[in-house]
C-alpha cells in the first residue's frame, strides 16, 4: 500500500529513535542507581511487600515470578545495555522482525520497573516513556519507510502532553488566567536548576508574556501538528524551543526531554531517503491493528480531556498504552521544605548539637549553588518536596527513611550529597556509648534557603533567597508544642511571628515507645517549623522583609504498624 509509509520522514525517525533510546538510558541509570535504597528488599517500599498484596493483573511486572535485589539489578543493567545499542543503531542493522524485538525488550523491562515503583514511579513522564516507547515498537528499521500511521499516533501523544497541560492550567490555579503564576512558579518549583534565581527574577512584565506564550503553545499549536507541512514542522518547532526554555528554567526529569522527542518525529527533516522494498504484509497487519487498539484506547483520555473535572497524570489499563497528562495546574507561592538534622548526644536535646543531612537537588544550604541533574531523576529529592507541601505524601516511607539515616545505612546515605556524621557511626542503643543517636526532621518555610526562592522565613530572613544574598537576620524564638506519639495531635497552635520578630517554630518531642529494633528505640525528634514564607520588599530600601502570621503546618506521627513504621 502506497499510503502506509512516508519516506520523507526518514531522517525523522532516525533522529527520533536515537533521542528515545537517550531517554530509556537515562531512566534505567536512575533505577539501577537508586532502586536498593528506595524499593529493593530492605529499601524505604520495598518490592516484594508490594508484590504480594498487589495482583499481577493489575500490574503486570517480572518480579511478580521473582524478586531479588539481585534480579533487579540485572533487569536495569540489560535495559542500560540494550538503550546503549539501540542508541548506537544495532536495530538498524537486523531484520525487521528482530529490530522490533529488540525495541520491546526495553519497553517490557521498564514496565515491570515502573509497575512495582509505588510512589517513587508515580510521575507524568514514567507513563510517558512508555507509552512513546510502545509505539516505537512499530516503527520500524532502515527496511521499510516510516508508517504513517505511527508517525500520526506519535503526534497524537504530542498533542495530548500539551493540550492536556494547557486545560489543566486554564481549569486550575487562576493565576494562569490572570498571567501571573509565573510570578512565583520559578521559585516554588520542585526542584530549581542553577538559572532559575535569573528566570525568576525576569521583569513581572515579561512573565506574562511567557504565560500567554505558553498558553499560545499548548493550546493552539498542538492543533497545527494535524496540518500539512511546512505548518506542522513549525508548530513542532515551536514546542521545541519552549521545551528548552524549560529545561533550562529547572529540573524536571526527562519530561521536557521526552516531549523534545515527540516533536522531533512530526519534523520533516530535508533528507533524500534510499529506496526501499514494499512493507511486509505481516507488518502492515500489525501495525494497524495495534493503530486500532490504541485508538480505542484513547477514549478515556478523550474523556477526561472535555470533563471539567479533568485530572493529571492518570493511566487508564495497566500496561500505560494510553494515559492523560499535565502539569502545574496550581502554583504554590510559598515554598516549605523539609530539613533533616541528627546528632550524637545521647540523649537529644534542643541545644544538642544538630547537624543537617544535605541533599543532592532539593534546596538547602543557601550558600550551595543548585545543580543542572535534569534529565537525570532525582526520585528521593523530588518526593522531599511533595512531603513538604503535605505529610500525606511522606506517609508510607518518611519513618523507614529516618530509621536508615539513624542506621547509617549505605544505600539510603548514596541518596544524599552528604552525611554530617561518619560511616561507621551506629544507631542508638541501650549503651551509653553511640552516635546519631537522634533525628529530627523540620518542615519549614526556610529556616533553610530555598535555592531559587525569593523570600525567607525562620530563623533567616532574606530579600532574595540566593546564595550570598542575606538581608536580615530575626531574633531566634520558638514555642514548644507537646506532641502525642500516637496520633500526632498537637496540643496548641504556634504563635504569630514575623521576621522583625520571633520566628513562629513548633517542636514536638517524645521518646520512641516498645518498638522492636535498635533503630527504633532511638529518640526521634521532631521539629515542626511553622510559618509563611517572607513577602518580596516592595521598596529596595527595606532592609528586613516580614513574615506573615504563623499558623501550625505540619504533624509528622509515628506509628508502629503491622507493615512497618510510617509517619
Amino acid at each position: 500500500m502506497d499510503w502506509f509509509t512516508a519516506s520523507g520522514y526518514w531522517l525523522s525517525r532516525l533522529v527520533f529513535q536515537r533521542a528515545l533510546a537517550g531517554v530509556y538510558l537515562v531512566a534505567f541509570l536512575t533505577a539501577a542507581l537508586q532502586f536498593r535504597a528506595l524499593l529493593g528488599s530492605r529499601g524505604l517500599l520495598p518490592i516484594p511487600r508490594y508484590v504480594q498484596r498487589m495482583p499481577f493483573r493489575a500490574a503486570p511486572s517480572l518480579f511478580h515470578l521473582h524478586y531479588s535485589d539481585r534480579f533487579f539489578a540485572a533487569c536495569a543493567w540489560t535495559g542500560c545495555a540494550v538503550s546503549a545499542a539501540l542508541l548506537a543503531g544495532l536495530d538498524s542493522r537486523l531484520p525487521l522482525w528482530a529490530g522490533m524485538l529488540l525495541w520491546l525488550l526495553p519497553w517490557l523491562l521498564y514496565l515491570s520497573i515502573v509497575n512495582v515503583g509505588q510512589t517513587w514511579y508515580a510521575f507524568g513522564w514514567e507513563s510517558l516513556l512508555l507509552e512513546v516507547g510502545f509505539l516505537a515498537v512499530f516503527l520500524g528499521n532502515d527496511d521499510v519507510a516510516p508508517p504513517v500511521v505511527v508517525l500520526f499516533l506519535l503526534r497524537w501523544i504530542l498533542f495530548r502532553v500539551e493540550f492536556g497541560a494547557g486545560l489543566i492550567k486554564m481549569r486550575g490555579d487562576a493565576c494562569w488566567r490572570k498571567l501571573t503564576c509565573l510570578d512565583h512558579h520559578h521559585e516554588t518549583q520542585p526542584m530549581p536548576g542553577p538559572l532559575s534565581w535569573f528566570f525568576h527574577h525576569l521583569p513581572r512584565p515579561l512573565h506574562r508574556v511567557e504565560v500567554a506564550a505558553n498558553h499560545v503553545t499548548q493550546l493552539v499549536v498542538p492543533v497545527l501538528l494535524f496540518t500539512p507541512q511546512p505548518l506542522a514542522t513549525a508548530a513542532a518547532t515551536l514546542m521545541i524551543v519552549t521545551q528548552l526554555w524549560l529545561v533550562l528554567s529547572g529540573n524536571f526529569s526527562w519530561l521536557n526531554w521526552i516531549t523534545i522527542v515527540l516533536a522531533l518525529s512530526a519534523v520533516e527533516f530535508p533528507y533524500d531517503a534510499p529506496s526501499t522494498p514494499d512493507a511486509p504484509l505481516w507488518y502492515e497487519i500489525v501495525v494497524l491493528a495495534v493503530a486500532a487498539l490504541l485508538v480505542c484506547l484513547s477514549y478515556h483520555p478523550v474523556a477526561n480531556m472535555v470533563s471539567r473535572r479533568q485530572v493529571m497524570n492518570r493511566s487508564f489499563d495497566p500496561l500505560h498504552l494510553v494515559n492523560t497528562y499535565g502539569a502545574f495546574g496550581s502554583v504554590s507561592r510559598v515554598r516549605y521544605e523539609v530539613v533533616v538534622e541528627g546528632t550524637s548526644d545521647d540523649v537529644p536535646r534542643e541545644d544538642s548539637d544538630w547537624r543537617e543531612y544535605e541533599f543532592k537537588g532539593k534546596p538547602g544550604d543557601p550558600r550551595r549553588w543548585p545543580r543542572q541533574f535534569a534529565p537525570y531523576h532525582l526520585r528521593l529529592d523530588w518526593l522531599m518536596w511533595f512531603a513538604a507541601l503535605s505529610p500525606g505524601y511522606a506517609g508510607s516511607w518518611f519513618g523507614t527513611f529516618v530509621e536508615r539515616l539513624l542506621e547509617n545505612d549505605r544505600d539510603t546515605l548514596r541518596l544524599l550529597r552528604r552525611s554530617p556524621f561518619p560511616p561507621d557511626a551506629r544507631p542508638a542503643t541501650s549503651a551509653p556509648a553511640s552516635s546519631a543517636t537522634g533525628t529530627r526532621v523540620g518542615a519549614s518555610c526556610g529556616r533553610r534557603a530555598r535555592a531559587g526562592s525569593g523570600r525567607m522565613c525562620g530563623s533567616i530572613c532574606r530579600r532574595h533567597g540566593w546564595p550570598g544574598r542575606l538581608r536580615g537576620r530575626s531574633r531566634g524564638g520558638h514555642t514548644s508544642l507537646q506532641g502525642d506519639p500516637q496520633d500526632g495531635s498537637v496540643s496548641s497552635p504556634v504563635s504569630r511571628s514575623s521576621c522583625q520578630k520571633a520566628s513562629g517554630t513548633g517542636v514536638a518531642n517524645w521518646s520512641a515507645p516498645s518498638w522492636t529494633s535498635a533503630a527504633e528505640r532511638a529518640p526521634i525528634r521532631t521539629l515542626v517549623t511553622a510559618g509563611w514564607a517572607a513577602q518580596k520588599a516592595r521598596a529596595a530600601a527595606r532592609r528586613v522583609m516580614p513574615c506573615r502570621s504563623a499558623t501550625s503546618f505540619m504533624r509528622w506521627a509515628r506509628r508502629s504498624t503491622s507493615s512497618g513504621t510510617r509517619v
